[in-house]
């Protein structure tokens, strides 16, 4: 393989990778099945435990769905979706099943294909991770993991390894549809403990200012937002990254941009469909 062509696919794939951060800094890096969960029961009793927590929903519920467009500057090099298929029983506990999927398009994937998928199952009630799993394929790479939380004891397990985590601990993915929930004032922050790859990160989202955007699936008023991970991670305190979620009871995430070396990396909202709220 020549050192042009090997230079032509290693950029195309950091396009496309970094193309998916926007979504995935929340979405992160991680994927997959519940295997051991079967459809929740609407009338059957949540198990009583240590785990007392609740959180209003009025944001999100089944059958949502959000589809994005990730663009680098004028170039598309993907779509992503984010979806919550169903309602399921997991611990004990009805818990939504949320799953993200991201694909290169027909042009990058001629020398560089990417078709990634993550599942997290969120405490339909409290609002925070159970289990987390991702599936990466990217380019000639395969990636496969995941972690499972016993919020009971405040423990995640990741591979060989049993970490001592905080109360209620969220994930990658989870943590976007928390903050979907909490009330944004302009000026402050909200701080999320998270387990991300093995680590846990504490997450600072501060709530910068009212913007109204226009994006392929309409005009909309938004809340901007700039997640920060304290010390680690691409985006540290020398990467940005904006996201704009509506200002409504939706909270819906419509555009997502990063800065790059060179230019800015944009999720853009293209269409959606909005779930069914229930009452837990």
């Amino acid at each position: 393989m020549t050192a042009k062509l090997r230079f032509n696919q290693l950029f195309a794939g950091i396009l496309v990778a970094i193309g998916l951060i926007p979504l995935f800094y929340f979405l992160s890096i991680e994927i997959g099945i519940a295997q051991a969960a079967n459809e929740y029961d609407a009338d059957s009793l949540i198990e009583e435990s240590s785990i007392d927590r609740y959180i209003e929903n009025v944001a999100f519920g089944v059958n949502e769905k959000l589809s994005f467009d990730i663009n680098y500057g004028f170039i598309n090099a993907g779509t992503a979706s984010m979806e919550i298929p169903r309602i399921i029983e997991y611990e004990g506990r009805p818990c939504y099943q949320i799953i993200t999927r991201a694909e290169s398009n027909s042009f990058f994937s001629n020398f560089f294909k990417v078709d990634d998928r993550v599942e997290s199952i969120i405490d339909a009630v409290g609002l925070f991770s159970w289990r987390f799993e991702k599936n990466l394929k990217e380019g000639n790479y395969r990636s496969d993991r995941m972690h499972v939380a016993d919020q009971r004891n405040h423990l995640v397990y990741y591979k060989e390894d049993t970490v001592e985590v905080a109360p209620y601990v969220q994930d990658a993915l989870s943590v976007l549809y928390y903050i979907r929930t909490q009330n944004l004032e302009i000026g402050k922050s909200v701080f999320v403990e998270n387990f991300i790859d093995g680590k846990k990160y504490p997450l600072e989202v501060k709530i910068v200012k009212k913007e109204k955007v226009k994006v392929a699936a309409g005009s909309f008023d938004c809340i901007v937002v700039e997640p920060l991970l304290q010390s680690v991670g691409i985006f540290k305190h020398e990467g940005k990254l904006t996201v704009w979620l509506t200002d409504d009871r939706l909270k819906m995430p419509v555009q997502m941009k990063s800065k790059v070396l060179v230019g800015s990396i944009t999720a853009e909202l293209t269409d959606f469909q909005l779930g069914d709220i229930e009452v837990f």
